[in-house]
């Protein structure tokens, strides 16, 4: 059941005429009250002939008259209307229990708390089997105004119990991180000028397709009025900048003026405050062998980037920003992926924006390894060839069941719902991606002996998903793939190990393509000597005592201890 408080009106006799009209397509039959605060005398224009809707707005609007003819100071903004919907699939109400359910919701608002002879004014006019609306005016009979404030969380809440009292279909209690609804009017004017989506939904687009490729909200706001976008910043005395709001080319008043739309009208986690803390976070200062030991391209560090989120979401403000910038890494892909994967990207990034938010704050800083990612994704201008954007989807898909899974322990349910949509669709896009590789892989499969061999250090490293992996249809190509990476100096044993360590295969769909992009892109480079390795990292640690002298208790090793590697005596 959903109760959609609308924004306060001015005009009790022209709602009225809406509820007990025909509505704009003939939808509106038997119009009458089932409920009102005092049912004694109250007009109702559907089932008193004699009675009119001019009749029943002077009734309920008359505490409004005393006050404003009392104060001397006119209250415009009086009419509260919440329209309360069943879903389609909801047994049909009766009356009676739509009264009982109108009554609880002014209650949970605070229009008509429970006892109270002095409260507002209000009916519920029902005029489809499926709804009723609740019209109130906002003035006590005492001349106070009711207390409103967090009125739309309670009446959440009230709606939450009536389901389960009335055995109708389960919703998710809200949490306030969800976006605002597109009103009548903007929808209506979408339509009129032929556009998909509203402009607040447009904007946030346009806002998150931006974020990877700017490191600050100046930078971020220059982007956007670069891209067309109306811009309108709010600066202090000194020139900084205090908030922003932008605007939609075209989105006009009726006086031919640019609308603009505060950021966090947008979107609750797009203020100028929240942007900031992500966009301008301080990089961690970088190890001197980092550079040289990072993968080649932008696609392969997105996806060592990724084997960092499973391994911090014990801290809830780590997983909050890992989460976060995993959205900003699925929008950077979206946009620089091959035309035929663009749709379900895209449909990935805006599902995925529901579940980048919660109401535990996020220590940006964590997640900087993943950010810089998608940064250097949205610069790159070469796209990845198959089998890095393969692994690359596949890791997203990881990444995305652990974000799911934390938002669902924590219950956050409409972020962990936002995350499943948003699997549904990386899991298609990682299946187009890894097909053409997992043929090419099959043409060229290894001996049956080869083979066989593989099959067993499958056995031996995953024995409890073994069946599975070899009855995948892309077995095939991961013995392929084994091979491969034993012929660079890997051992398929311990690679097999090691894969399913970093990825838990209950839950994959076809296991042997999960191994097959893990191991693909481990061994994408030559094994390591452990040996050279071992020798370098004496190398630097000897070298690192000789530049500086050590001491124990104040006396310097002397220059033979130093050599030795131990402090002198």
């Amino acid at each position: 059941m959903i109760a959609a408080i609308k924004p306060a009106g001015a005009n009790t006799r022209g709602l009225l005429a809406y509820l007990y009209g025909p509505g704009r397509h003939d939808e509106h039959l038997d119009p009458h009250i089932v409920a009102g605060f005092a049912m004694l005398g109250m007009p109702d224009p559907g089932r008193d002939p004699d009675a009119t809707l001019t009749q029943l707005a002077r009734h309920l609007d008359e505490p409004v008259h005393l006050r404003n003819s009392e104060f001397g100071r006119q209250v415009t903004d009086h009419v509260w209307h919440c329209p309360v919907r069943a879903a389609p699939e909801d047994r049909h109400l009766s009356d009676a229990e739509w009264a009982d359910i109108a009554q609880r919701i002014v209650e949970a608002a605070g229009i008509a708390p429970p006892g109270d002879d002095l409260a507002c004014r209000w009916v519920a006019v029902r005029h489809a089997d499926d709804h009723i609306h609740i019209l109130a005016t906002t003035v006590r009979e005492d001349g106070r105004r009711p207390k409103l404030h967090d009125s739309g969380i309670r009446v959440g809440d009230a709606c939450r119990q009536i389901e389960t009292d009335y055995g109708l279909r389960q919703l998710k209690k809200g949490d306030r991180t969800a976006g605002r609804r597109p009103t009548q009017a903007e929808m209506h004017k979408a339509e009129r000028l032929g556009w998909k989506e509203t402009s607040r939904d447009w904007l946030q687009d346009r806002i998150r397709a931006a974020i990877p490729h700017t490191g600050s909200a100046e930078e971020l706001l220059a982007y956007l009025e670069a891209d067309g976008i109306a811009v309108k910043p709010r600066r202090g005395p000194s020139g900084d900048l205090l908030g922003y709001a932008v605007g939609r080319p075209g989105d006009l008043n009726k006086d031919g003026e640019q609308i603009f739309h505060p950021g966090g009208k947008i979107a609750p986690d797009l203020t100028l405050r929240k942007l900031k803390a992500r966009l301008e976070t301080t990089a961690p200062e970088e190890h001197p062998t980092a550079r040289r030991e990072r993968p080649t391209t932008p696609w392969h560090q997105a996806t060592e980037a990724l084997d960092t989120l499973h391994s911090d979401m014990a801290d809830d403000t780590h997983a909050q920003a890992h989460i976060t910038a995993l959205g900003e890494l699925i929008e950077a892909t979206a946009q620089k992926v091959p035309d035929h994967f663009r749709a379900d990207l895209r449909a990935a990034s805006r599902a995925f924006a529901r579940a980048q938010r919660s109401q535990i704050r996020a220590g940006n800083q964590v997640a900087h390894t993943l950010r810089r990612a998608a940064r250097d994704i949205a610069h790159t201008a070469t796209g990845p060839d198959g089998s890095a954007l393969a692994a690359l989807l596949a890791a997203l898909v990881w990444a995305t069941i652990v974000a799911a899974r934390w938002h669902e322990a924590r219950s956050h349910a409409h972020q962990a719902e936002a995350a499943r949509q948003t699997l549904h669709h990386l899991q298609n896009a990682a299946d187009h991606a890894l097909a053409p590789v997992v043929d090419k892989l099959t043409s060229r499969h290894p001996t049956e002996q080869a083979r066989r061999t593989l099959a067993h250090d499958v056995r031996a490293a995953v024995p409890d998903h073994a069946d599975r992996i070899l009855t995948d249809p892309a077995w095939p190509a991961l013995a392929t793939v084994l091979a491969d990476a034993e012929a660079g100096g890997y051992k398929p044993l311990q690679l097999l190990r090691e894969t399913a360590a970093q990825r838990e295969l209950t839950t994959a769909r076809q296991p042997a393509r999960v191994l097959l992009t893990r191991i693909q892109h481990t061994s994408r480079n030559p094994a390591p000597n452990l040996r050279a390795e071992a020798a370098r990292r004496r190398s630097t640690l000897l070298s690192g005592l000789e530049s500086s002298p050590s001491s124990v208790g104040g006396i310097s090793a002397g220059p033979a201890a130093r050599r030795a590697g131990r402090p002198g005596r």
